[in-house]
């Protein structure tokens, strides 16, 4: 029988290794696996490469992991962003290894992780600091720039809804970067607001499927970018 529940935040994240490259799902304060990544904390991993959308704000979620020293390189777009303290005193003291990947760039370098491909070419960046030291090509008068895959050991995903076999669904902006992390992982973790019984999604309401994903645990009552969730908030 596939069931893939486990009963804790702690049984989630077990055997996280060491140097292990870390997939972050979130878009700004939305769609953050809080909990997830409080658990990876306590699991003690070191040495990490995160990748994610921004680099957290205030003390909470992404910018408390950065602050327990144990990331060593960070893949982000928008790693300064209001409240992004704890990033700039790593970044500014030498202690945090930065790659600045367009956003749309990011999202299709994980989507080539998860189909498959080689890498692609894409007009963003071309002329730029961040084109430096890659392949370039004019292609119909017009230069590109190479990307590579960017694959993850783990990925870390905030859901609404899941069942036992793994299939997800997400709410509004929460969504974000969550499906294409999973493909792009080779251990995908989820924290769910509820876990339902098979049938409880509608196959034409999956927006994840179970394939992709390897660990379930239930967090019934999520906090939202370190704080209580607000009633319709896109979290």
């Amino acid at each position: 029988m596939i069931d893939k529940r486990v009963s804790s935040l702690a049984a989630a994240v077990e055997g996280i290794r060491d140097g292990s490259v870390i997939l972050i799902g979130g878009f700004g304060a939305s769609g953050i696996p809080v909990e997830l990544i409080d658990a990876l904390i306590d699991q003690g991993a070191k040495e990490l490469t995160v990748v994610t959308n921004n680099a957290g704000a205030g003390h909470t979620d992404v910018a408390k992991l950065l602050a327990t020293g144990r990331v060593r390189k960070i893949v982000c777009s928008f790693p300064r962003s209001a409240g992004s303290v704890v990033f700039e005193e790593l970044f500014s003291a030498g202690k945090l290894e930065l790659e600045l990947v367009p956003q749309g760039t990011l999202s299709e370098r994980m989507r080539a992780a998860g189909a498959g491909l080689g890498g692609f070419f894409t007009p963003t960046a071309a002329g730029t600091k961040l084109a430096e030291g890659k392949e370039t090509r004019v292609i119909d008068g017009r230069e590109y720039v190479f990307e590579k895959p960017l694959k993850g050991d783990v990925a870390l995903i905030k859901a609404e809804t899941a069942d036992r076999w793994g299939n997800l669904t997400f709410r509004l902006a929460a969504r974000n970067f969550a499906p294409t992390m999973a493909m792009a992982a080779d251990l995908t973790i989820v924290q769910a607001g509820r876990i339902v019984d098979l049938g409880g999604i509608a196959p034409e309401q999956v927006m994840t499927p179970g394939i992709f994903v390897d660990r379930v645990v239930e967090v019934a009552n999520p906090v939202h970018a370190g704080l209580p969730n607000a009633a319709g908030a896109a979290r």
